[in-house]
């Protein structure tokens, strides 16, 4: 078969089994790789279509491929979709009874199954290793691969023995990918695996539609409820660093009338599995979750990710909010970063062996100056990957929509790269800035820095000062970490271009989070794209899509994904053939789904005049009265309830129903003054946790199972406090 014949055939199946007409980036080059026998490493980021390039393959040999994947709901997930591709996939894991085993390795065998997706830990095991002996493989292909690495974000040791067990099963082809790889852990990649000779496929980490935006972590929950009624009725996920925080956020969601569940590893497996389902299915929009949650998930119509809590590494934010946007459409990723969530994160580090400790720091020292940054978020990203993002203006996050302060930065980098000079290349950020600074610490005397002509060059700036000039100076690429020891910072060729001829370079202060924190400045988005299809089509389509879904089992864009959705409602295919020409669709899908699809849109052509809807959303502020500005002033002055109802002639209980009217319409009431008095802490803590975990606020069913304990008046103010809090 010529190349020529072979692209054709690529092509042709690309369209019949995917639905596809064209492929993506680096997609067919890594495909004939593959083909090819050769051993290959792809990195791709989370939604450019890094699965495709080893399924495809595996439909156009006689073999089976294997897919060693690190989570059951990955394998699942991806198993489902294959499945309603026509694709006969199967996983094998713990999951699985002895009979299902059986069968699945029957089938393999006998050469039925096209992808088999195996965990790690199963390879292991001998009976597995010699059943895979017995098999026809084409390759091996690795997913998550960053998993190899203690530098990766989500390090495995199991991914160690992966090597030792393909050479135990054979002499076969290796793909590695991975959405996330730092220049670091590639290398760990091709050593862990023995593939130093693959091909090397990267595509540009850049993800164009998504907005990254960071705020101070104040007033967060406020913030966060703005933000989800933003973007009410979109799918998202919500990180939190610990699985009480998930339940808390979850509830705070919930009470504010938003579909949400929670997810974390504390959970057992039935209802991890079901909240999961139901946000595949659309049945919940939010999943509020710990890091457990979402590696391998393929839900292609994620609108925003929201960080609550700071996450551990760069690697981790990156792929977390890469599940945004995957489909192409709106992405907004937030993150609200406090200093404290560092220092918590610093101090679960501190139990943790030598080496895992000072890694972990180095990471979490990174994270930090991202946060802190005033460069482009999109470009300190790509250079954290090694990628250079030449535009000077993304236009796409928080620091190009509202820059900071500039000022003329030739002076302060020459002085930087002096010192990395002088002082031999052979220390990181925080010596060169005592050095600067002219800090005669033991370490700098010690090398006797303290006499270097450079020493003491800045003293009239600051810590905070310096370390953001060296940081900007290493994503100018003026400075560079050392791959072996990433602590340390190396002049590279760009930099003593700069030493021998200085050019006028602009630089940008730092973010003072403690500053922002007091502004709370409304946050500044941008809009991604206007909307050219039709909504109204749109929407019965997704509800048409949904109904289907749920009666067949599936996760409703395994039928179609939101773009194609939007296609139909921009183009009305009103037949198979139409239909089929649309991106993601292929007469496959047509013959299986299809029928419903064109019989509403018919239907619809025929019935409407079609245009484009606007939503219109009118908002009502609540009207105070002079009795309710009365109690809220006084309740700010710290006055005595039983005062404010002798003032007003109304009885206690009157007052509490003012009060609680005033709460439920909105405004935050701060009665710790009054309920310090009444209750210690741990009594408030015990309402507060009923209220929290109840199905509802009803004072009735509290009585119940409070009455033994507390008042109703206690009650009614707990809860007066846990809706002010919680709610408001």
């Amino acid at each position: 078969m010529t190349v020529v014949e072979e692209q054709d055939l690529l092509k042709v199946k690309l369209k019949e089994v995917f639905g596809y007409n064209q492929f993506r980036g680096n997609q067919e080059p890594i495909i004939r790789n593959i083909l090819d026998g050769r051993d290959t490493f792809v990195i791709m980021p989370t939604g450019a279509g890094k699965s495709l390039c080893y399924q495809l393959p595996a439909m156009m040999t006689d073999k089976m491929a294997i897919v060693i994947s690190p989570l059951i709901a990955l394998m699942k997930n991806q198993v489902d979709q294959l499945n309603a591709f026509g694709i006969n996939a199967k996983f094998l894991n713990s999951t699985l009874s002895k009979s299902e085993i059986t069968r699945i390795k029957k089938e393999s065998i006998a050469g039925e199954v096209k992808l088999l997706y195996v965990a790690p830990e199963s390879l292991t095991k001998e009976e597995n290793v010699e059943f895979l002996k017995k098999v026809d493989i084409a390759f091996i292909a690795v997913d998550e691969a960053h998993c190899i690495s203690e530098w990766g974000h989500d390090f495995r040791p199991e991914y160690r023995r992966i090597r030792s067990i393909i050479d135990q099963i054979g002499n076969l082809p290796v793909i590695a990918l991975t959405a996330t790889a730092t220049p670091k852990v590639q290398l760990d990649i091709l050593k862990n695996l023995e593939i130093p000779s693959a091909s090397t496929f990267q595509s540009s980490f850049n993800r164009k539609n998504l907005y990254y935006e960071i705020r101070p972590k104040k007033d967060a929950k406020k913030q966060l409820i703005r933000f989800m009624k933003e973007h009410n009725g979109k799918s998202g996920i919500i990180y939190c660093l610990s699985r009480k925080k998930v339940e808390e956020i979850a509830e705070l969601l919930r009470v504010n009338g938003f579909s949400a569940a929670p997810y974390h590893a504390g959970l057992e497996a039935s209802v991890r599995e079901r909240n999961q389902d139901a946000f595949l299915t659309e049945d919940t929009n939010i999943i509020v979750a710990t890091i457990a949650f979402g590696m391998g998930i393929d839900k292609p119509d994620v609108r925003f990710v929201v960080h609550y809590d700071v996450p551990k590494s760069l690697e981790g934010y990156y792929q977390e909010t890469g599940r945004a946007g995957r489909d192409g459409l709106e992405g907004n990723c937030l993150m609200f970063y406090s200093h404290n969530d560092i220092n918590k994160l610093e101090k679960f580090n501190k139990d943790k062996p030598v080496t895992e400790r000072e890694n972990a720091r180095i990471l979490l020292q990174e994270m930090t100056f991202f946060v802190e940054s005033p460069v482009c978020r999109r470009k300190l990203l790509l250079h954290y990957f090694g990628e250079e993002f030449m535009e000077d203006n993304c236009h796409a996050c928080d620091n190009c929509v509202k820059p900071k302060d500039r000022f003329e930065g030739m002076e302060h980098v020459l002085k930087v790269l002096q010192a990395a000079v002088q002082t031999e290349q052979r220390f990181g950020l925080d010596h060169l800035v005592d050095v600067l600074e002219g800090e005669k610490t033991q370490y700098v005397a010690s090398y006797n820095h303290d006499k270097l002509e450079i020493f003491g060059a800045g003293k009239d700036e600051d810590d905070d000062f310096w370390k953001s000039v060296v940081r900007q100076t290493l994503v100018h690429e003026f400075l560079a970490k050392d791959l072996d020891q990433l602590s340390i910072l190396k002049v590279t060729a760009k930099g003593r271009n700069f030493l021998k001829q200085p050019v006028s370079i602009e630089l940008a202060r730092d973010h003072e989070f403690e500053t922002d924190a007091e502004e709370e400045e409304e946050s500044i988005r941008q809009v991604m794209r206007t909307k050219a299809y039709d909504e109204i089509l749109f929407d019965e389509l997704k509800a048409l899509r949904k109904a289907l879904a749920r009666k067949r089992g599936l996760p409703p864009y395994v039928i179609f994904q939101d773009p194609s959705l939007e296609e139909m409602a921009t183009v009305y295919p009103t037949t198979e053939d139409e239909l089929a020409q649309i991106n993601g669709v292929g007469m496959g899908k047509v013959k299986k789904f299809g029928t419903e699809f064109l019989k509403l849109i018919n239907e619809y052509v025929e019935e409407h005049d079609i245009t484009t809807a606007a939503e219109v959303v009118v908002k009502s502020s609540v009207n105070k009265s002079k009795m309710k500005i009365y109690i809220i002033q006084q309740i700010d002055r710290k006055m005595d309830l039983e005062e404010i109802a002798e003032n007003k002639a109304i009885s206690f209980d009157g007052l509490l129903e003012e009060i609680e009217n005033i709460c439920y319409s909105g405004t935050r009431l701060n009665l710790d003054y009054y309920i310090d008095q009444l209750l210690d802490e741990e009594k408030q803590e015990d309402i507060y946790d009923y209220f929290m975990a109840a199905d509802s606020d009803d004072i009735e069913s509290a009585m119940d199972e409070l009455e033994e304990f507390y008042s109703e008046d206690e009650v009614r103010l707990m809860r007066i406090k846990f809706m002010s809090e919680v709610a408001n």
